[in-house]
């Protein structure tokens, strides 16, 4: 079974129990439904982004959906957090690229977003047997990864918030969500 569809949501929930700010970070994300299961950080060959609101219509309440996920907690009062998704795609669709996690404390989300990208697009390179250098083989202009010949578009989905003033749990999440697939017939 082989991803062919995928999304980006992003969450923050508050509450005086910490599972609970979870739940209410899941339904901010749009995914408090589904019985989710957390996978490891590839992103499949050939597999398309679409929409949140276009791939929330592929699941189904209390289905199995596979989920690559960042979360982060606190229950003090001011402490920034933070979640972020980065995402390192290659252009050529029948290569693999990388997602990475990344959660953190004091970091605004420019600067989260932009270490978890970062992160996928070494991940990525370091398969390549690439070295890597982000600060020369960043292309800003058009957000292109330039890794040993192969170019790379690089994404984040971050999403920060400040503990509540009261103590209660704060909780901030981001997610890559399948909801297609692709059955594979074994030999």
């Amino acid at each position: 079974m082989t991803p062919t569809k995928a999304f980006v949501t992003k969450g923050v929930g508050k509450h005086k129990e910490r599972l609970s700010s979870f739940e209410l970070a899941l339904r901010d994300a749009g995914i408090a439904q589904f019985n989710l299961v957390k996978v490891s950080s590839i992103f499949p060959p050939g597999c398309q982004l679409i929409s949140r609101k276009q791939g929330l219509t592929m699941l189904s309440p209390g289905q199995i959906a596979f989920v690559v996920m960042s979360e982060n907690s606190t229950n003090e009062p001011s402490r920034l957090i933070a979640a972020s998704t980065g995402l390192a795609i290659p252009k050529d669709k029948t290569r693999y690229g990388y997602i990475s996690e990344h959660h953190s404390y004091g970091q605004k989300e420019a600067l989260a977003g932009e270490y978890a990208e970062d992160l996928a697009a070494y991940m990525l390179a370091t398969t390549l047997g690439a070295p890597f250098d982000p600060d020369k083989s960043y292309d800003e202009q058009k957000d292109i990864w330039e890794i040993s010949g192969h170019k790379v578009k690089s994404r984040n989905i971050t999403q920060t918030a400040v503990g509540d003033k009261n103590g209660l749990w704060t909780t901030v999440l981001t997610a890559v969500v399948f909801c297609s697939y692709q059955a594979k017939a074994f030999s």
